[in-house]
């Protein structure tokens, strides 16, 4: 065999240096379990999060959709499941996806205030079979790569100074607001420059809590709406200046025209991305089809996914028509 010139061989790997040294990306999938959540989040070392597990039932539809997801990705566990609150379109998967995917840490916010301070039996049962903890504001998400923070668990919120806030004039707590919703796990992940929220289903007064007088939440780049767009959210989100915003809603669950018609006008927004069409919406409060996961009440689950990297920079896909479009 001939020897390969050096400056040839110089040559290949240069030439193969960028390759050999891309750097990978965060992909979140935001899964369509029809108005409930369910986002994975791939983090460039392979550790996985997993937020929610849409509903039970249905065959298990909605772990199906969270395996497809998976195996997408790539993934064969995960490391981190985190349930937000204990309602039924949150953690009613948890059963069928572990028939599907292991689970190795639990993570929630405790017991069921809806449940008389005690855990579901079902959801119980799952985290016996791996590590449980109870979160609350201020911890970290171990992720390699990852700052992920608690910002709001069981109705407590993370406490230090924020940025200022200017939308907060004249916005006050609402009446009557109790529940699991308001004791929601939110939490903020960040890549680099890049940043996410999703404040599970936090109401009115646990985003104003966390965004008035001073905005704890910073500016983020991707907003996975607060119990997917069924109350008009406090003006002071418009603080976070989200570039794009993700709504978890279903065809007949959530994106409320007045909430989608509010969030749409947050400043430098550029767009909103949807899991469904919303039936309510019709053709003036619903995204452009393009920016639409599915289109037809009766649908196939397709996701939406975000690859973020390290500069701040991402594209957001849809599954549906390929369409992809870098922000």
């Amino acid at each position: 065999m001939r020897p390969v010139p050096l400056l040839a061989l110089l040559l290949f790997l240069t030439a193969s240096t960028p390759l050999l040294n891309a750097a990978k990306t965060l992909d979140i999938y935001f899964i369509d379990t029809e108005g409930g959540q369910a986002t994975l989040i791939d983090a460039p070392s392979g550790q996985t999060l997993l937020i929610d597990t849409g509903f039970a039932g249905n065959s298990g539809r909605d772990a199906d959709r969270i395996a497809l997801a998976a195996k997408a990705a790539g993934v064969k566990k995960i490391d981190y499941l985190l349930i937000t609150h204990h309602h039924s379109d949150h953690v009613g998967g948890v059963t069928s996806l572990l028939e599907r995917l292991p689970v190795i840490t639990f993570l929630d916010h405790g017991p069921s205030v809806e449940a008389g301070n005690q855990y579901d039996p079902p959801y119980a049962t799952a985290f016996a079979k791996g590590s449980h903890q109870a979160v609350k504001p201020g911890d970290a998400i171990p992720i390699k790569g990852l700052d992920i923070k608690v910002l709001a668990a069981a109705g407590k919120f993370i406490e230090g100074p924020g940025e200022a806030n200017p939308h907060c004039a004249g916005l006050k707590k609402a009446e009557g607001e109790s529940g699991e919703n308001p004791q929601s796990v939110a939490v903020l992940i960040q890549f680099g420059k890049f940043r996410f929220a999703d404040l599970g289903d936090l109401l009115h007064n646990g985003e104003f809590a966390l965004e008035c007088p001073e905005n704890k939440l910073g500016k983020v780049d991707v907003y996975l709406t607060a119990h997917h767009a069924t109350h008009v959210p406090p003006k002071s989100v418009y603080g976070a200046a989200p570039r794009v915003i993700v709504m978890n809603n279903g065809a007949r669950k959530g994106g409320l025209p007045s909430a989608w018609q509010l969030l749409r006008q947050s400043p430098g927004l550029a767009d909103i991305w949807q899991l469904h069409f919303s039936v309510a919406g019709g053709k003036d409060a619903n995204a452009p089809d393009a920016f639409i996961a599915n289109i037809d009440e009766r649908d196939q689950g397709q996701f939406i996914k975000v690859s973020a990297s390290e500069d701040g920079s991402f594209t957001v896909f849809n599954q549906r028509n390929k369409y992809t479009k870098k922000y």
